[in-house]
């Protein structure tokens, strides 16, 4: 597994305001938005490309375009909804599948309730979007849950995540071909399972249900 934490003035400038207790739902959003931009533009290094015969002003020359089949970016209900757009903006002709988790209350473990993606993900690069990588539970379910669809390799993007989380998923993940790219890493969780000093709950503060 390979990790990337961004180390740029922009991601830590809007992480701050992010973080703090008295931005707005609308501010957060559109920071949020701006922010998984900044992330996914490292996260997509690797994104695969095919040769193409363009013509300039000039003269004819060689570039590139993205492969088929195209990426897949899927963000985890509710609150990686407020990722997609930021991403879907660097990269408008992904396709976009959804996957909502929940967690059982009585087990602790993740379940998926609702999916929307391509039956066979044969030889497709997939990018997970989820805010907060606390326990690991959610995202690990998700990765597992499209490599079981035959995806290549699974890039997750996350705002946040605590060291446990990021270990939980390497444990997990095993040799398969996964990249985290986190716009911080956090110093722990409490006992409560939030991330610490963290921002909260990413999907209250960004639907303004807190």
């Amino acid at each position: 597994m390979r990790l990337h934490v961004a180390d740029h003035p922009l991601v830590t400038h809007k992480l701050s305001v992010l973080r703090d207790h008295e931005t707005s739902s609308p501010v957060f959003r559109q920071l949020t938005e701006e922010l998984v931009t900044l992330l996914a533009y490292e996260a997509t290094r690797n994104v695969q490309v095919s040769p193409v015969k363009i013509t300039t002003p000039v003269t004819e020359t060689m570039g590139v375009k993205i492969s088929e089949p195209r990426p897949l970016v899927v963000p985890i209900l509710r609150a990686g909804l407020g990722m997609l757009e930021g991403m879907t903006k660097l990269v408008p002709t992904a396709e976009v599948g959804f996957l909502g988790m929940v967690r059982n209350e009585e087990t602790l473990e993740p379940q998926t309730y609702a999916e929307r993606l391509p039956d066979d993900l044969s030889d497709r690069q997939c990018f997970v979007l989820d805010p907060m990588l606390a326990t690991g539970g959610s995202l690990g379910a998700a990765i597992d849950f499209l490599f079981a669809r035959g995806a290549q390799d699974v890039t997750a993007i996350c705002i946040l995540a605590a060291p446990e989380g990021v270990e939980k998923i390497k444990a997990q993940v095993g040799d398969r071909d996964v990249t985290l790219v986190l716009g911080a890493l956090d110093e722990r969780l409490n006992e409560k399972g939030y991330i610490v000093p963290g921002l909260g709950d990413a999907g209250d503060r960004l639907y303004g249900t807190v």
